[in-house]
């Protein structure tokens, strides 16, 4: 007869004490995981403190591991390019051409711009960023899209304040850590902008939608003006965000609005600047000005 294929562990007592303690380890872990789950379900703020410790921690090694994520990026792209070369430069002229003409009409706009401000008596301060610094992390196919960036109190990092990139708005920071900071991105579903089309002003909402895209909800209802390539920008409203901030493009349209691709995408971006609440910025002009009219 053959040996049965579970093995007891016998008469030994050590044996089954050693099983029997293995057992209620397991159970005790998955108590603690559920009572834990219960307890963040719907109250991610309780738990602030720890993510912004682990955050700390985490932080050096994960500024290394963007660099060098950054370093691969760029040997692969010098790598490819030695043999696109002639396509490439091709391509370039070509663009550098319809390029000059573009830059001759932003030319105009901009001396146009500038009488028109010059008229109405508008002054358009330049926002100094309160931190640059490097995304070091973010989540990329999770619903509650969030990321990491390294600069914390320390640098002045707080709450609210907005996170851009090159490309555009990238979201707002929602807790601040010593040397780290989450930012809360505009992708997630629990972020809402006031926002604007860029052409003619037409006021509306931009919520995430939690898979890389934005549902832009028009603040009148009727027929809706927008259109397929239409570029969305900051408000203004709400002083947290500057206007004109650029934040996606309309790629298809919803009977109250349209959806939206994101300018910036975060899992292409390697450095960010963290910049001062629109309010405070307001509120420092009207002082200094209040100041200078004394």
């Amino acid at each position: 007869m053959a040996a049965p294929n579970v093995r007891r562990p016998g008469f030994s007592r050590r044996a089954q004490y050693s099983t029997f303690a293995n057992y209620v380890i397991a159970f005790i872990g998955v108590g603690i995981g559920l009572v834990l789950l219960a307890i963040s379900s719907g109250h991610e703020e309780r738990f602030a403190g720890l993510r912004t410790i682990a955050s700390d921690a985490g932080a050096p090694a994960a500024t290394v591991a963007a660099s060098a994520r950054t370093g691969g990026v760029s040997l692969w792209d010098v790598l490819t390019g030695y043999f696109t070369l002639g396509s490439r430069v091709a391509s370039m002229e070509h663009d550098l051409a319809k390029a000059r003409v573009a830059l001759a009409e932003q030319a105009a706009l901009k001396e146009e711009n500038t009488r028109l401000k010059a008229t109405l008596g508008l002054f358009e301060g330049e926002i100094k960023p309160v931190a640059i610094t490097r995304l070091i992390g973010s989540t990329s196919s999770s619903s509650r899209r969030y990321a990491t960036i390294g600069a914390g109190s320390a640098k002045g990092v707080r709450p609210g304040m907005a996170v851009r990139s090159p490309l555009g708005l990238v979201g707002r920071v929602t807790e601040v850590g010593a040397i780290s900071a989450r930012v809360l991105l505009i992708t997630n579903t629990d972020s809402t902008i006031p926002v604007r089309r860029a052409s003619d002003g037409i006021q509306a909402y931009a919520t995430g939608r939690g898979d890389g895209t934005i549902q832009i909800r028009l603040s009148t209802t009727g027929l809706n003006p927008l259109r397929r390539g239409d570029a969305i920008v900051t408000s203004g409203s709400g002083g947290i965000y500057r206007p004109g901030e650029a934040v996606a493009v309309v790629v298809s349209l919803t009977p109250d609005g349209a959806i939206a691709r994101p300018l910036s995408d975060p899992g292409q971006t390697d450095f960010v600047t963290v910049e001062p609440l629109y309010q405070e910025v307001l509120q420092s002009e009207a002082d200094k000005a209040a100041e200078e009219g004394r």
